[in-house]
């Protein structure tokens, strides 16, 4: 009975390794038939004489040799763990639905072996239902689920576990998820795969109850929770409401912290639920131990010898008698700028450590003891910069104020930072230093992985109209490189000459014969490439003719003409939607102006070195015919100014910028003409002080004028944007401009401010400069018919960012603005400002640049009218200062 019971389940074991997983063998078979092993035998020795592989098309067989870690002439035993260590492996890939080793034949103690495999389908299209396009896409880079790939068991428990976690976060908690496969007729062993998602009802916050707190009220503490909030509250409105427990978490902290900053140091929360109030929201009990109030008493300092304790109890700014404040504690040992840790941190000890410890407490009292490690100085033993292929490394190494061999200092290293990212060629966002200290060696490696961005940019536009050819075509590029244009041989990077970081614009503009524009400038911030002076030059032309006179006399084609040109107070005449154009042309009608500008500029040292000082020298021309919207009409009038400017930029971002100012003062001014040409200038005028047109041409020969600007821009972050980038910004914008005269019967017509509008962000005609004041339309506020010799504008912004990646960067504003300009400077009133409000959203796109559109409601009336104000749309192109 005991033999056939032993038969029985020694032959049902063999079965089923032959068809799985099983090596069969059996020496005495005929040479068609495959060993059959006998795993109640001794386990024999075999060496591997061949592997073949069959069931997969994909891969090579030394491949998936590889994978089984069996080779040919390897020693195995038979039946033994050689084998089902391989087995293992396979199963352990996840790439096979099926695995099987079988022996093809033994002879002697050599073994024939065979893998049978089974793979796993490959994806031929993915299909999402019951998501939006937006949360499509989202999924579809979270998910890297694409065509081609094999899909196994943990793609799918992966795929549906990202899924919920994303419709968790935006407040989905009861998504369900089923991801189906349907093989697809076409395509062999590939599937078609279905992601289902019913996404449900967002789960929503209906009411918070707290209970045990006496210290701080209900509702501030309510206010303290940042994600968590209830729905219906007016105060709640532009507050996310949804639940979401991670959030919740943190938000539990946050009053924890609160309590402790407030000097409750034993405060806890008791105990805390969650239940359901109806199918879209939840009600939150917060049960809260505050425990008692402490005061700070006394600050004792051990182990520091480079600094006195009564230095450092100054900075720690925390006195006997203080609320205990834990948040503040920590700001002023670790977070602050200028906080005790930089003070070491700013000089070389790197390896310095501060443990407060209460080591006494008495009542409601505590006694801190500073307990610091002050360690040796490190220096800096390597700078590696990685990710760069955009400049040359020794274009971002000028920029570095830190250096191996220095003592490490953070203020230097934050700054370095910085400079990076005002290069414009790196994604600010993802610049992250990587500190690799070596206490041993009293040396520290840092590590700058840069990810660089495109930073040129095409602005193209072309079409056909009545006119002809319509147009325009700029080329900015910021990496180029005039060496490497003068030795084309010689490290020639792409199509352009690029690598030093110089800047190059070229620019093209046409409206057929009517109007011709051509500009070209060069950049270089560090000229000679040894110290940060900058060099520029720049050349322009343009010419603009008028229509022909025998057009004037009809009232319609006068109000086209002043809405194709645009010219506010100097406009005069329109013209409306006529054919036959070419017949308007009147070559002997127009303005031709070029002009030369060199630069140079300077980084101080003082006050400190983010101040700047520049001049520019430039030579302007015009060449009027019987131009008749200007007060100069006839003539040439020449330009010779030299503009000097103090700045000081310390913003952190060119984009987004979330801290630090943006300051400049300049000057701009002519020689002074009138002071030694010997002429008379109150000749030029009539008794009644009218002037004639002749005597208006003659009196601009030469122009002459001083010509002031003041403008400062504030950066503050709302919140800690370094842990959160995302933060909400605070902008404020001070603006004045003032064009004088050094004789007032030679005061210049050329370089006034027309304020109202876009201000096409700093584009300048020939006869002003624009300013703008949202709003309010287009060079409404300049008086009307007269030149605008001084204005004002100051203003707020709000800000928060909806997108900021390498590609593109995208954030939204509100503001409040207001701004006049004045004809007589002595009638000026700095308080008798136009007032507007609106909002906006600007976009970056690394190849086009900045643009935007913002809506802007004017309060204030223009000359006694609304005409001029109220609701106005205004297009943004550029990056306004």
């Amino acid at each position: 009975m005991y033999n056939r019971i032993s038969f029985i389940v020694l032959t049902f074991v063999c079965l089923c390794c032959f068809t799985t997983t099983g090596l069969a063998q059996n020496a005495g078979t005929q040479d068609n038939e495959k060993p059959v092993i006998l795993y109640s035998g001794i386990p024999r020795k075999y060496e591997i004489a061949d592997i073949k592989v069959e069931g997969v098309k994909n891969y090579e067989d030394y491949v998936l040799i590889g994978l089984s870690g069996l080779s040919v002439g390897q020693t195995i035993s038979v039946p033994g763990d050689e084998i089902t260590g391989a087995i293992k492996r396979y199963w352990k890939h996840g790439l096979f639905s099926n695995v099987s080793i079988s022996a093809d034949k033994i002879e002697g103690n050599k073994i024939w072996l065979r893998i049978t495999l089974t793979q796993r389908p490959r994806i031929s299209d993915i299909h999402y239902y019951g998501v939006k396009k937006s949360e499509r896409t989202d999924l579809e880079n979270k998910l890297g689920m694409v065509k081609g790939m094999q899909i196994t068991p943990n793609t799918v428990d992966r795929a549906k576990t990202l899924i919920k976690r994303y419709f968790d976060d935006k407040g989905f908690k009861n998504a369900e998820v089923n991801i189906v496969q349907n093989d697809d007729p076409k395509n062999e062993n590939q599937v078609f795969v279905d992601v289902n998602i019913d996404k449900k009802e967002k789960i929503k916050v209906h009411a918070i109850y707290i209970t045990g707190n006496h210290a701080i009220k209900t509702s501030k503490l309510k206010r303290v929770m940042k994600k968590t909030n209830e729905k219906g509250k007016l105060l709640n409105l532009f507050r996310t409401k949804k639940f979401v427990p991670e959030h919740y978490e943190a938000d539990k902290q946050l009053i924890i912290d609160k309590y402790n900053e407030l000097g409750y140091r034993d405060a806890t929360i008791t105990s805390d639920s969650v239940k359901t109030y109806d199918n879209r929201t939840v009600d939150v009990f917060i049960n809260i131990d505050e425990g008692q109030k402490y005061y700070l008493r006394n600050v004792t300092w051990v182990g520091n010898t480079l600094y006195p304790s009564e230095q450092l109890n100054y900075m720690l700014r925390m006195k006997k008698g203080d609320v205990y404040n834990q948040k503040l504690l920590n700001e002023r040992l670790t977070t602050d700028d200028d906080a005790i840790g930089n003070l070491y941190y700013n000089n070389g000890y790197l390896f310095y450590n501060l443990d407060p410890v209460e080591v006494n407490i008495v009542g409601d009292s505590i006694d801190l003891e500073m307990r610091i490690s002050e360690g040796r100085q490190a220096t800096i033993s390597k700078i590696k910069i990685s990710g760069n292929d955009r400049v040359y490394e020794n274009v971002i190494r000028r920029e570095l104020r830190i250096r191996p061999g220095q003592l490490f200092s953070k203020e230097d290293l934050m700054r370095s930072l910085r400079e990076i990212q005002q290069m414009g060629h790196f994604d600010p966002e993802k610049l992250q230093p990587d500190i690799q200290p070596d206490q041993a060696n009293g040396t520290v490696d840092i590590g700058l992985p840069l990810t660089s961005k495109a930073n040129d940019q095409v602005e193209f536009s072309a079409g056909w109209g009545q006119t002809g050819i319509i147009g325009k075509l700029s080329l900015k590029f910021t990496n180029f490189s005039v060496a490497n244009l003068l030795h084309p041989g010689k490290n020639y990077r792409g199509i352009l000459p690029q690598g030093d970081g110089q800047t190059l614009t070229i620019s093209g503009q046409t409206n057929a014969k009517y109007y011709q524009s051509y500009s070209i400038s060069f950049f270089d911030p560090w000229f000679g490439g040894k110290r940060p002076n900058s060099f520029s030059v720049s050349a322009f032309f343009s010419v603009q003719t008028d229509i022909s006179s025998q057009y004037y006399n009809s009232s319609l084609m006068n109000s086209y003409y002043n809405n194709y040109y645009g010219y506010g107070g100097y406009g005069m005449y329109n013209y409306n939607n006529y054919n036959n154009y070419e017949n308007y042309y009147d070559p002997d009608k127009s303005i031709k102006m070029w002009g030369l500008s060199v630069g140079w500029g300077k980084r101080l040292n003082w006050p400190d070195d983010y101040f700047t000082l520049s001049a520019e020298l430039a030579y302007q021309r015009y060449n009027l015919r019987d131009w008749q919207y200007f007060p100069v009409t006839n003539g040439k009038c020449n330009d010779l100014s030299l503009s000097l400017t103090l700045a000081r930029a310390s913003y952190d971002n060119p984009i987004y910028p979330r801290t630090g100012s943006d300051f400049s003062l300049s000057v701009q001014f002519t020689p002074p003409y009138s002071l030694f040409d010997g002429k008379n200038y109150k000749s030029y005028y009539n008794a009644d002080g009218s002037i004639t047109q002749d005597n208006m041409n003659q009196l601009h020969k030469w122009i002459e004028y001083h010509k002031w600007k003041f403008k400062l821009k504030t950066y503050t972050a709302l919140m800690d944007y370094q842990a959160h980038p995302k933060s909400l910004v605070l902008m404020t914008r001070t603006e004045f401009g003032l064009l004088g005269h050094y004789n007032k019967y030679k005061k210049s017509p050329f370089g006034t401010f027309d304020v109202g509008g876009d201000g096409m962000t700093g584009y300048s005609t020939y006869a002003t400069e624009s300013i703008a004041l949202r709003g309010y339309e287009n060079s409404s506020l300049t008086p009307y018919g007269q030149e605008g010799y001084a204005y004002e504008r100051i203003g707020i912004e709000l800000r928060y960012p909806l997108m900021l990646e390498t590609s593109t960067n995208i954030y939204v504003l509100g503001f409040l603005e207001a701004g006049n300009a004045w004809h007589d400077i002595s009638k000026i009133n700095p308080f008798d400002l136009k007032r507007s409000a609106g909002v906006g959203v600007r976009i970056f796109l690394p190849m086009i640049g900045m643009m935007g559109i913002d809506w802007g409601y004017g309060f204030d009336k223009i000359n006694g009218s609304k005409q001029y104000s109220g609701s106005q749309f205004h297009f943004i192109l550029g990056q306004e200062f």
